[in-house]
């Protein structure tokens, strides 16, 4: 269960402290697209993001967004912000995470992984001794894979919380 534990969960990526990520010697970020950047049915991104992502790149970060949605629903997001991707990605297998880390140039410590769901986001980055960022969903729906690991993660936080694990609020 504890793979299943992010090293930090916030509401949102507007609140992740990029200082303090700088301070731990991150250098590289590896993203979730769906309900972590934009609402899963979002096909672009929002200025608000636009000036967020460009903020990561000011501040000298390397960003790669690693989806297990299909080519075109990320490379239409990624493609206009010439963002890299992983598309297919089968997280929380160790693969995606590693291509990632070797497209980044990075290793395991200077790279945090950004994503909304504990079984696939968090449970992926922590098999490679990634640091882990939980955020809660930017949308209140899902698509259809999604809704089941959701049922799948309100039992494991339920179980979590009752062991005194985690001490945040659904």
């Amino acid at each position: 269960m504890k793979k299943l534990l992010p090293d930090l969960h916030v509401y949102s990526i507007y609140d992740i402290d990029l200082q303090a990520l700088k301070k731990r010697g991150i250098k590289g970020i590896v993203t979730d697209l769906d309900n972590t950047l934009i609402e899963w049915d979002r096909p672009n991104a929002t200025p608000k993001l636009m000036e967020w992502l460009n903020h990561l790149k000011e501040e000298g970060f390397q960003v790669i967004v690693v989806s297990n949605n299909n080519r075109i629903r990320v490379s239409a997001f990624a493609d206009p912000l010439g963002i890299p991707y992983i598309h297919a990605a089968k997280k929380p297998t160790r693969t995606p995470f590693q291509d990632a880390m070797r497209r980044l140039d990075l290793s395991p410590e200077e790279i945090v992984v950004i994503g909304d769901q504990m079984f696939t986001d968090v449970l992926g980055g922590n098999r490679l001794g990634l640091y882990t960022i939980l955020v809660v969903p930017v949308a209140q729906t899902d698509g259809f894979f999604t809704r089941f690991n959701r049922q799948l993660e309100r039992i494991a936080l339920s179980w979590m919380r009752k062991k005194g694990l985690i001490t945040w609020e659904d």
